[in-house]
C-alpha cells in the first residue's frame, strides 16, 4: 500500500454466476507456459501470494469495496480466477461501510495477509482497518465459509503472516520501524511484539514473512518503486540485515515501477517474485518473474537487460482454469463482483437476472447503495449490461458507471411516465486533504439525451486503461442489442494513486424522490476492446 503521508496522517486528512469463475472442462492437453506482464490486467494490488500443494492462492486489497479481499486460484501462476473472498462483509465496528449516511471511501481493507495452516488445514486471513485494530477471519476451505473469530486491540499495519515449522503464528508489519507479533496457539490474540527493524533507506512497509532454510525473510516496499528483503538467521525477532531485491526499475507496461509482492515457489523449487505495477486509471496490476538464491541466502530477481521482463519462460505447464471475459448472466453473485461499501441485502435479488430495488434516495451516485462493481480488463475493454427497466419509478436513475473519484455513467432517468436515456459526466470527489475527506463536490451533469420508449435497453462502456493510453472512456446504447449508438463525451480518466484502487464498472439503481423501483440487470459482457 503506497503512502506518501504517514498513515496517521492520511486517515486525520481524510452465489450470480460470475464471468471470472467460470471454470472450463477438465484439461488434459498441457502446452507450455509464459509468464507476461502483467499476469492479470485487472486491480488486483497488494498482494499476498500462497502455494498449498500445486494451488495458488492470491489475496488483494479492496479498500470499501464488499465482500472484501478477493482469492484468486491458479495452477500455473499465469491463469487467474476469482473463487471467493476472505470478508463476506465489512463487519469493523463502523456505520460507515454501510453508505447509510457516511461513507468509508479508500478505507478498510489494506495490504492485508492470507495463509494456509497446515497443522488444521485451516485458511487464516488478518488485516488492520482504520489504523485502529486487526480483524482475524478463518476458513476450513479457501472457498468458505469464511468467519469473523477475533479482533486484535493492535493495528497490524500491512501484515505479513508466517506460519512456523512449529505451527506458531507470526505477523510481521509496520510503516518504517517493522516490528514482528506472536500469535496465541489459535491464531485469535497476540502473546507479544517488538520492534526489530528500523529502517536505514527511507520509508518501507508491506510486510510479506517466509522462512527458507531455517532463515527468516521479511519482504517490505521503498513506495513506490523499491523492494528490500529483510534477513534473519537468528529468529523470527532478528537482528535482521538488509538488501535491495528491486530498486527503480524501467516499468514493463510504461507505468511504474514493480514493488509491493511476495515470494511463491512450485513444488519442484522454482521461485518467483510477484509484485503489482501501478497501472492508472486502472489500478495496480501483478507481474511476476524468476528468483534465483545466492549461496549465502540471499534472492535475486533475473532482470531483461536491466529491467523487468515483459515475458518469461515458465517452468510451469498452461492450465487454464476459466476466463476473465464472457457474458454473466446473473443466475448467482459470483466473486469477480464487489459492491461499494455493504449492499442493503433486502434490496436485492437473484430474479431471471440481478433485481437492484432502489435503496436510497439521493441524487448522488458516491451517497446511493447498491452500486455493483466489475472490474476492468485491461489494456483495453467494454461492459455491457442489458437492463430491464419495466419497474422503474418516478425520480428513479438507473444505468452503467466508469465508477471512480470522477466518475461518468450512461443509463435512464425517468420523469413521471417519461423514461430516457441520458449520459452523465464531471461526478467528482473531493480527494483525501479535505476535512472530511471524499466528499462529493459535483454530482455530474447530463451532456446528452435520446428519446426511449422502450423497457429493455443495452448499455456500453468503454475504456483505455493502457498506462501512456488515452485513458478515455466512452458510452453507448443499444435497443436492439447490436447496433450501439454513442452519446454523449468522452471521460477523461483521472490516472493519480490516491484513490488508490482503479476504475471499474459499476452497475446502479438510485432513487431521487422515493423508494419502491426496481430495475432488473439481465446481462454483463466484459469484453477485450
Amino acid at each position: 500500500m503506497r503512502v506518501n503521508l504517514s498513515p496517521l496522517s492520511i486517515l486525520a486528512a481524510l452465489a450470480v454466476r460470475s464471468v471470472s469463475a467460470v471454470i472450463l472442462p477438465n484439461i488434459t492437453a498441457r502446452q507450455s507456459n509464459t509468464f507476461s506482464t502483467p499476469v492479470i490486467w485487472e486491480d488486483l494490488a497488494d498482494l499476498d501470494i500462497i502455494r498449498v500443494g500445486t494451488d495458488y492462492y492470491y489475496s488483494a486489497s479492496t479498500m470499501h469495496y464488499s465482500p472484501g479481499a478477493p482469492i484468486l486460484h491458479s495452477v500455473d501462476l499465469s491463469h487467474w480466477v476469482f473463487i471467493g473472498h476472505s470478508v463476506p462483509t465489512l463487519s469493523f465496528g463502523s456505520n460507515d461501510y454501510n453508505l447509510a449516511g457516511s461513507h468509508a471511501y479508500v478505507r478498510g481493507i489494506w495490504a492485508s495477509t492470507l495463509k494456509h495452516r497446515p497443522s488444521n488445514g485451516e485458511f487464516i486471513w488478518l488485516g488492520c482497518v482504520d489504523f485502529s485494530k486487526t480483524y482475524v477471519y478463518n476458513s476450513p476451505a479457501i472457498t468458505g465459509p469464511w468467519s469473523q473469530v477475533s479482533v486484535i486491540n493492535n493495528c497490524y499495519y500491512d501484515a505479513g503472516m508466517l506460519i512456523d515449522d512449529d505451527d506458531a503464528i507470526y505477523v510481521a508489519y509496520g510503516n518504517t520501524q517493522i516490528s514482528v507479533a506472536k500469535l496465541s496457539a489459535d491464531g485469535k490474540s497476540q502473546v507479544s511484539t517488538q520492534q526489530v527493524y528500523s529502517s536505514t533507506v527511507g520509508t518501507i512497509e508491506g510486510s510479506r514473512f517466509y522462512k527458507k532454510n531455517g532463515v527468516y525473510y521479511i519482504l517490505v516496499t521503498g513506495p513506490p518503486s523499491k523492494e528490500y528483503v529483510l534477513k534473519s538467521t537468528s529468529g523470527p525477532f532478528g537482528p535482521y540485515t538488509i538488501r535491495s531485491l528491486v530498486l527503480d526499475l524501467p516499468s514493463p507496461i510504461d507505468g511504474g515501477s514493480p514493488h509491493q509482492g511476495g515470494l511463491i515457489d512450485t513444488p519442484s523449487g522454482d521461485w518467483f517474485y510477484m509484485a503489482f505495477v501501478d497501472a492508472y486509471p486502472g489500478g495496480r496490476m501483478p507481474t511476476i518473474a524468476p528468483v534465483t538464491w545466492s549461496s549465502d541466502g540471499w534472492p535475486s530477481v533475473q532482470l531483461v537487460n536491466g529491467g523487468w521482463g515483459t515475458s518469461y519462460v515458465s517452468p510451469l505447464p498452461s492450465q487454464p482454469l476459466g476466463t476473465l471475459q464472457g457474458t454473466d448472466t446473473f443466475t448467482s453473485l459470483g466473486p469477480s463482483w464487489e459492491w461499494n461499501h455493504n449492499p442493503d441485502t433486502t434490496a436485492f435479488q437473484i430474479n431471471n437476472g440481478l433485481v437492484l430495488r432502489t435503496a436510497t434516495v439521493t441524487n448522488d451516485l458516491y451517497a446511493a447503495r447498491n452500486t455493483l462493481t466489475h472490474r476492468i480488463l485491461g489494456p483495453k475493454s467494454s461492459g455491457t449490461i442489458l437492463l430491464d427497466v419495466t419497474n422503474m419509478a418516478d425520480g428513479d436513475q438507473a444505468g452503467l458507471a466508469m465508477f471512480r473519484d470522477m466518475s461518468a455513467w450512461i443509463g435512464v432517468k425517468r420523469s413521471g411516465s417519461t423514461k430516457q436515456i441520458v449520459m452523465v459526466n464531471g461526478l467528482t470527489m473531493s480527494g483525501p486533504n479535505t476535512t472530511p475527506s471524499w466528499q462529493t463536490t459535483s454530482t455530474g451533469q447530463t451532456i446528452a439525451t435520446a428519446s426511449f420508449t422502450g423497457n429493455q435497453v443495452w448499455f456500453r462502456a468503454t475504456a483505455d486503461i493502457r498506462p501512456g493510453g488515452t485513458n478515455a472512456a466512452t458510452f453507448s446504447y443499444s435497443t436492439d442489442g447490436t447496433t450501439f449508438q454513442n452519446l454523449g463525451n468522452t471521460l477523461t480518466m483521472k490516472t493519480d494513486w490516491t484513490y488508490f484502487m482503479g476504475y471499474r464498472f459499476g452497475i446502479f439503481n438510485f432513487a431521487t424522490k422515493a423508494l419502491g423501483g426496481s430495475v432488473t440487470a439481465k446481462s454483463f459482457t466484459l469484453a477485450l476492446a
